[in-house]
């Protein structure tokens, strides 16, 4: 990794000069990237996420934008408290790291912070984690070995070891991939920190509050959604092999 920065008077670009060249303003434009025939797809989330395609390689650019009540009123701005602060310095750092741990995340590519007087906008490029879906979908298809189970279990057992904290852990933010390995992806306000059973059983809980919405959603809609009690006690079962810190 050969961390790069590049700095104007409004602009800021964050980038592996091993992995890309010179990132300009267009890199974190999604109809730039149309325009040139390299945008893949969208997808909507709490934030605009596009699929490009550069140089051979599959890429996966997301604007950061808020979520809640407050999106109604500032979308896509936050506050200036210093660069290192800005929500794409910190998830590219932390990506990094994480990274560099062999830990399964997507690999930073670049980040762009675009400050405006007391805000400031930001994107983030990531490479792609080929073949692969979340876990929500994965499991509106078909049911999940209960071996899958305590994989994903012992994966997030190994990051809870690592004190990786992960800000939303859903099953949206779960990926497999056609090996049968897992990712977790967005690390927004993501953060390492001491391991301890708090806030990892708190991390937990989040998955499994997703999981039993996705579930539900499912039920009222008559569709499929393969997730049960005993999936969930498989995963807890992996996770104890790994979680100890």
């Amino acid at each position: 990794m050969k961390l790069t920065e590049a700095h104007s008077k409004q602009e800021h670009i964050l980038y592996d000069a091993e992995l890309i060249e010179n990132p300009t303003t267009s890199y974190f434009e999604p109809e730039s990237w149309r325009k040139r025939g390299a945008l893949n797809g969208t997808a909507k989330g709490r934030g605009t996420t596009a699929f490009v395609h550069h140089a051979g390689q599959e890429y996966v650019l997301r604007h950061y934008r808020r979520g809640g009540l407050v999106a109604r009123f500032v979308n896509d701005r936050y506050i200036w408290r210093g660069l290192a602060q800005t929500r794409a310095w910190r998830e590219w750092h932390l990506l990094a790291e994480l990274w560099k741990k062999k830990l399964p995340v997507p690999q930073p590519v670049a980040a762009r912070v675009l400050r405006h007087g007391l805000f400031y906008r930001a994107d983030i490029l990531m490479c792609r984690i080929p073949e692969s879906e979340t876990l929500a979908d994965s499991l509106m298809a078909s049911v999940m070995a209960v071996s899958l189970w305590q994989k994903l279990g012992q994966t997030l057992g190994n990051f809870h070891a690592a004190g990786v904290f992960h800000a939303d852990l859903n099953a949206s933010n779960v990926l497999l991939d056609k090996l049968e390995n897992f990712h977790l992806i967005d690390f927004d306000r993501g953060s390492l920190r001491r391991p301890q059973q708090h806030w990892q059983q708190a991390n937990l809980l989040r998955l499994k509050r997703s999981l039993d919405k996705f579930a539900d959603k499912a039920e009222k809609q008559q569709t499929g959604f393969y997730f049960s009690e005993s999936d969930w006690q498989a995963l807890l079962q992996g996770y104890e092999v790994n979680s100890l810190g």
